[in-house]
Parts: structure tokens; C-alpha cells; sequence
């Protein structure tokens, strides 16, 4: 199952981040080690559509769409634009700043948010973004 979505472009970055869990046994405990949590991700487009995904750094280590796994609920969700969920995935701009200027809505447990940053970096070397 693809877990891009053409309206949102940046959702590539989803793909990517699945690839650096499934590339390795050790990479993928390390994860979860690290993590920890399910994050669910609200992304909205420039056409105001919606569209949600997830990331099990709880147990699986494994990335799908939709707010959480079946049966499970989100530790940690981030909503945020579909433009700046890619600047944050490249890279080219950083949670924390999204977050001072409201652009990052952070729901749930607000220190688990801060465990995303190496698993977001994992992703961008893996896609070379």
C-alpha cells in the first residue's frame, strides 16, 4: 500500500521514513527504543483538504495512514501544513520554530513530540531529500 497521496506532496517524506524502519531489524528497534509512541500526523493542503498518518514507535515501527493503528491510539498528534510538514522533513525548518509561530499544533503528550526529530532525520537521509 502506497503511502502517498498526490494532493499532499510531501507525504513522500511517509514512504521514506517506512523505508529507514524497514531497512534494517536494529534500525527499527532503535526507533521504537527512542520513540516510544504513536505519532499521528494532520496534514492539511493548500486546497484545505485533510489527510492523516501515522508512525507506531510504540511497538511495530511501522508507518500507515490514518491517525493510528487499529485498536490503538495516537501518544502524540501533530497538525500542520502540508508545505511546512516538508520543510520540516528536508530539513529546512525546525519543529520548534513551527511550533513558537503556531504553525505546529501539538495534541497530546508534548515531550513524546520532541522524540520525532532523529526518526525525521533518518527519513531525509534515506530519501536523500
Amino acid at each position: 500500500m502506497s503511502l502517498k497521496h498526490e494532493a499532499f506532496p510531501s507525504s513522500e517524506a511517509f514512504e521514506a521514513i517506512d523505508a529507514a524502519l524497514s531497512s534494517s531489524e536494529s534500525e527499527r528497534k532503535e526507533a521504537v527504543n527512542q520513540g516510544k509512541a504513536i505519532f499521528a500526523f494532520k496534514l492539511k493542503n493548500d486546497q484545505n483538504q485533510e489527510e492523516a498518518w501515522h508512525i507506531d514507535l510504540k511497538e511495530t515501527g511501522k508507518v500507515g495512514k490514518g491517525e493510528a493503528p487499529a485498536g490503538k491510539k495516537a501518544d502524540v498528534t501533530l497538525s500542520l501544513s502540508d508545505e511546512n510538514f516538508g520543510k520540516l522533513v528536508t530539513g529546512k525548518t525546525k519543529a520548534q520554530s513551527l511550533f513558537m509561530s503556531g504553525k505546529l499544533k501539538v495534541k497530546g503528550n508534548v515531550m513524546k513530540a520532541t522524540k520525532m526529530e532523529p526518526i525525521l532525520a533518518k527519513a531525509k537521509a534515506q530519501a536523500k531529500l
